[in-house]
């Protein structure tokens, strides 16, 4: 009985089989492959086809280099006929030959194109057109040799440009046959209308300069030109006659714009001012109708703050020749200010966006020119560092400009000028994007104002440093009730308070109080900036210098004074955890620390007793688990307390200045090697044992007694045991080294002796036993030093 499996059990049973059969014909597959591959010949690579030489030029390139050269050519020769052999022959003649040229150069176009000709109906096109001004020439030469050349030259310019224009005109154009889709039976010509667009830029030019109508009709020739250059550069679709009128109305058009606002400026009188206003509204009104045109939105915005510059020059210049000197950039900022309610109408928005970059130039170049008195009532009151309590000045003006530093003249205006900026920057800029730094810019130039104002109107001192103070008060104030952090007007009102502190020191009680009313401040604020209570603490260093002077206590007390700051920073750094203004705080607190060391050091024992109490304070801060490294500096604070109270009993021997180090040393370096047993014995006591052998033994050299190197040598002796007892390296090198060299100082006055008694041959004799001996033995003392060196190298 046949024995069949479930269907499941041989449906997977077939297919295990028909995947082992699939895995085998694809490795069968893969073999002929490979055999297929290794019985084919290799086959080459094919070569790669050999360069063509290109023509360096193409065939129209070198048709039109000849054509250009022999219309140039034939042109000069046309020059040189009328010039030199115009004598020659008689009216008759020359009017034939030079007419009969010329309109045979300007047919001669026409029967090229027919025959599609271009750019030989180009070349003899330019001849033509050059055989025209000849003709013109020569008509003056023979009929009007008595008119005005200028004139003349304008007249003429005029008609060749109008002559130019229809001769392109009339060739230039395209005629097309009746059948749609035929090609143009004449080809058009492209030099005639560009030529006649450059001729056209002298008619007006020549005739302002002709009728030497001055400065304001060469300059409103100059404008018009430009409009009309705009006109065409913005109406006609041909490309190369845009290009000159571009051309044209770029540089006219700048070239009389400058003249015009050179005008306003040195007007004296109101026709003048009128004029010259008239020729800059437009210029305005030519820029902003080509901005109102052009297609592309970057040269439109550009075009458009070029004409609202011009305009805020037109209007502002007009008061200008009325008002005093120093009102001549207010006005013109005011125009600018009422230029920008243009933003808001429905001009298109690359005019609204040049008119507002213009009236923002116009306000920049004000906030710089009023720049310098803000400078001078910023760092003028840093003079009175050199001449504390020398007395308080008059006026808030006097006390910035105490070390000769001269007041501007214009100053009266600036702080109008920053108030105006800073107002239009705080309501104008609405923009989410640009509110912030727009907010920004209006508190600093506010700040500004109100810190050159008090010098502006020369109030009494005591106004204006009420008036300084008050402003950074109102400006912390805000700073600690705003919910977002205020770091550019913090910084504004730190910089006050420094011009504020040192106006005070004209004066002893003026600088007490103001410094205390500074600490208090930047203290109640000392939560919003992590500059506040390092702020606090400085000006609190500076009250504790100012109370001990005031008292006429010598700088060692006051340094006494001054340690208070330190002790204050420990403890408040102690509390500030997780705050950023925590380690500001401790390097302002260290800082003030080494001002109590420099205010110590005319007297030693004082010096010692702050040197002692630094320690203290760093020992306080190193318990803190992360401030460990503060150790270090107690540890070096309180040798150098030992060493200056040492120098002050008059204590000279060296071992009492560096044993007091060595033995710290000394067991920390046992500590870290009982904690770590692969550290090194340079690390752990080779500074240690250096600090006391080395000095020693340098004092030990010059020391003409017995007990100082005796004693030297029993302790490098013991530490050269130690050091081969336990196998350490720097105990052992350092011990032997200074034992060695102690022995060699003891010995070395009997050696000398011994030198001296022996004969004179018996040194030599010694030199070569020695050499010899050496030389005998050279390579054992080889084995003998690498031997210690590898003793060495097996010691820690």
């Amino acid at each position: 009985m046949t024995h069949l499996p479930p269907p499941a059990e041989e449906l997977r049973l077939l297919d295990t089989e028909l995947r082992q059969l699939d895995a085998r014909r694809a490795l069968l597959l893969a073999r002929r492959a490979w055999l297929i591959t290794a019985l084919r010949p290799p086959v080459a690579p094919p070569l790669p086809p050999p360069p063509v030489r290109r023509p360096e030029t193409t065939a129209p390139r070198v048709q039109n280099v000849l054509l250009v050269l022999g219309g140039i050519l034939l042109t000069v020769a046309a020059i040189a006929f009328t010039l030199v052999s115009w004598g020659r022959m008689g009216i008759a003649g020359r009017a034939l030959v030079l007419g009969a040229v010329t309109l045979a150069a300007l047919g001669s176009p026409v029967l090229l194109l027919r025959h599609r000709l271009r750019s030989t109906a180009e070349a003899v096109a330019g001849l033509g057109l050059a055989l025209t001004v000849l003709d013109v020439y020569a008509l003056h030469e023979v009929a009007f040799p008595d008119t005005n050349g200028q004139g003349y030259a304008a007249v003429a310019s005029a008609l060749l440009a109008a002559l130019w224009t229809a001769y392109g005109l009339a060739l230039g154009g395209p005629r097309r046959p009746a059948g749609e889709g035929a090609t143009p039976a004449r080809l058009p010509l492209r030099l005639p209308l560009p030529t006649a667009m450059a001729a056209a830029q002298l008619p007006l030019i020549l005739w302002a300069a002709a009728a030497d109508a001055g400065a304001p009709a060469m300059t409103a020739a100059l404008l018009v030109t430009a409009a009309l250059d705009t006109a065409v550069a913005l109406r006609v679709p041909v490309r190369s006659v845009r290009l000159v009128a571009t051309v044209g109305a770029y540089g006219l058009g700048g070239w009389g714009s400058f003249a015009a606002g050179w005008l306003s400026w040195t007007a004296t009188g109101p026709s003048a001012v009128a004029r010259a206003a008239a020729l800059l509204l437009f210029a305005a009104a030519i820029a902003l109708a080509a901005a109102w045109r052009l297609p592309d939105t970057n040269v439109a915005t550009w075009v458009a703050s070029a004409g609202g510059l011009l305009t805020v020059a037109a209007l502002g210049g007009v008061p200008r020749s009325s008002l005093p000197g120093e009102w001549t950039v207010p006005g013109y900022l005011l125009c600018a200010v009422a230029l920008l309610a243009a933003v808001r109408t429905r001009l298109p928005e690359p005019m609204r966006r040049g008119l507002a970059l213009g009236a923002a130039s116009v306000q920049a170049v004000a906030v710089v020119w009023a720049l310098p008195p803000v400078a001078v009532a910023v760092l003028g009151p840093v003079a009175w560092v050199g001449r504390v309590w020398t007395g308080a000045p008059s006026t808030a003006r006097e006390a910035v400009t105490t070390d000769g530093v001269p007041w501007p003249a214009y100053a009266a205006t600036a702080p109008l000028v920053l108030v105006v900026v800073a107002t239009v920057l705080a309501v104008a800029v609405r923009g989410t994007q640009w509110r912030p730094r727009a907010t920004i810019g209006a508190s600093a130039l506010a700040w500004a104002a109100a810190l050159v104002l008090p010098a502006a109107l020369d109030i009494p001192y005591w106004a204006g440093m009420s008036a300084q103070g008050l402003t950074i008060v109102a400006a912390l104030a805000y700073v600690a009730r705003s919910a977002e952090p205020r770091p550019v007007l913090f910084l504004l009102a730190l910089v006050s308070s420094v011009s504020l502190a040192c106006l005070s020191l004209a004066a002893e009680g003026t600088t007490l109080g103001v410094l205390a009313a500074l600490t208090v401040l930047f203290a109640a604020v000392s939560g919003r900036s992590r500059l506040a209570p390092v702020a606090a603490l400085t000006y609190a260093t500076a009250l504790a210098c100012a109370v001990g002077a005031s008292l006429g206590w010598p700088s060692q007390y006051i340094a006494l004074l001054v340690l208070l700051a330190p002790v204050v920073a420990a403890l408040l750094a102690a509390r500030l955890a997780d705050s950023p203004a925590r380690v500001p705080l401790e390097v302002t607190g260290a800082v003030a620390g080494l001002l109590a060391v420099g205010l110590a050091v005319p007297d030693p024992p004082l010096l010692a007793l702050v040197l002692a109490l630094c320690a203290v304070i760093a020992a306080g801060t190193a318990v803190r688990e992360d401030r460990r490294s503060a150790g270090y500096a107690a540890t070096a604070l309180f040798v150098l307390a030992a060493w200056v109270r040492l120098a002050c009993w008059g204590v000279g021997s060296v071992e009492a200045y560096t044993l007091p180090v060595t033995v710290p040393a000394l067991l920390v370096g046992a500590v870290g090697r009982r904690k770590d047993p692969l550290t090194s014995s340079w690390t752990a006591y080779g500074a240690g044992l250096s600090v006391t052998l080395v000095p020693s033994l340098l004092t030990a050299w010059i020391d003409p007694d017995w007990p100082r190197p005796l004693l030297l040598g029993v302790a490098a002796l013991a530490v050269t045991l130690v050091g081969a007892r336990h196998r350490l390296r720097a105990p052992l090198v350092l011990g032997g080294g200074v034992l060695a060299l102690d022995a060699l100082h003891e010995l070395a006055p009997y050696l000398v002796q011994m030198a001296g008694a022996l004969p004179r041959w018996v040194p030599p004799a010694l030199a070569g036993l020695v050499l010899l001996a050496l030389g005998a033995t050279y390579e054992q003392r080889i084995r003998d030093a690498r031997r210690v060196r590898d003793v060495l190298g097996r010691m820690r």
